[in-house]
């Protein structure tokens, strides 16, 4: 049985979720939030299936070239978690059912639209960037059952951290007294870069062949745009990424009085970007940072190698620690640990993409 076309579903219900999450936050409907949440949680069931299709099908994958492994071992390291492809649609997977065990504790369906899109983005960036699907040999130093336990904890980590991300976003702008805070500034310029990287990597993929496709960020990344050969094309790009910046920030203001109609206060959306982080630091530390030296000792022969994805795992590991430092022994609360929960996930997000589409080092593999 073939999985994407459970993925396929799964991710036309997170970008059908999205859309009726941003008419609930309109519109107040008790009905269309209870559509919202029942698109979602279809998706989710969907996606689960995918992903326990395509781990039987990678261990029938492996257990054909591996004919001497174990039952155990072939199941750890056919564990749907090998590549880029599958690591993105498992931190999906994980950011939905972080979202829903938030939505059900809080019974506040509004979060769904900070955190919806952020998966609709993923699953977007999937198709924008012609991410392999398809189940490929584990290089030599995948070949570990230490595969699962460091992937499936970090990402549950990296999940937990997108939580506090959009927690952080909707709180931001919900203490907002005026459009020109600085800190409304910084979330006007943090989700605007988002959103015009992608539009840029849209255009990119549309101007290039299937071929030029499957080195799009290697060697074709905003060429199209920001980088184009033409001058003209440099300057419509940024003076249309001023424009866009402008519209985001003068309605993206419209949220406060969304959010404050649909009974969000700051202290919930504090809660739960504390708690979500406070979830996701130990899962991250644990699986990232400690199981990750002990499967590069068995690999490479050492616990820590300076690697460009080890230095940005650790850099990330220090944002969140600061961020409960600052909390616990500083007392901070409000507008600066947002600003941190908002910076760490930036960060998260250069660990694992920037660092295996864009840098060189002993983690190339991933992208």
């Amino acid at each position: 049985m073939n999985s994407s076309l459970f993925f396929d579903i799964s991710a036309g219900a997170y970008i059908a979720a999205m859309v009726i999450y941003v008419i609930y936050l309109v519109t107040r409907n008790s009905k269309v939030g209870i559509t919202a949440t029942a698109v979602t949680i279809s998706g989710f069931v969907c996606q689960s299936t995918a992903l326990l299709i395509r781990w039987v099908n990678s261990y029938y994958f492996w257990t054909a070239e591996h004919t001497a492994s174990g039952v155990i071992e072939s199941l750890l390291r056919a564990a749907p978690l090998r590549n880029l492809y599958e690591s993105l649609i498992f931190f999906v997977w994980a950011l939905i059912l972080a979202h829903l065990l938030v939505e059900f504790k809080y019974k506040n369906r509004s979060l769904g639209a900070f955190v919806t899109p952020i998966a609709a983005l993923v699953l977007l960036f999937i198709d924008v960037t012609g991410t392999s699907k398809e189940i490929m040999p584990l290089v030599p130093a995948l070949q570990s059952n230490w595969l699962l336990f460091h992937v499936f904890l970090a990402f549950l980590g990296y999940a937990a951290f997108g939580v506090s991300f959009g927690a952080s976003a909707a709180y931001i702008v919900l203490i907002t007294e005026s459009k020109f805070e600085k800190t409304y500034l910084f979330w006007s310029f943090i989700i605007g870069v988002f959103l015009i990287v992608l539009i840029a990597m849209g255009i990119d993929f549309l101007s290039l062949s299937a071929a030029q496709r499957v080195q799009l960020i290697q060697s074709h990344f905003l060429k199209a745009s920001f980088r184009s050969s033409s001058s003209v094309v440099v300057a419509v790009s940024w003076i249309s990424a001023g424009g866009f910046f402008l519209i985001l920030w003068w309605f993206g203001y419209g949220l406060k009085n969304l959010l404050t109609k649909l009974s969000i206060t700051p202290e919930m959306l504090d809660d739960i970007t504390y708690k979500s982080i406070a979830v996701g630091f130990p899962l991250f530390t644990v699986g990232g940072l400690i199981m990750g030296a002990i499967w590069a000792n068995s690999a490479w022969g050492k616990y820590w190698t300076w690697d460009p994805k080890e230095t940005w795992s650790l850099i990330t590991w220090f944002v969140y620690a600061l961020y409960l430092h600052a909390r616990f022994v500083g007392g901070w609360r409000g507008k600066r640990v947002a600003i941190l929960a908002m910076v760490g996930f930036i960060s998260v997000i250069f660990t694992y993409l920037g660092v295996n589409l864009v840098l060189s080092g002993l983690h190339s593999y991933g992208g």
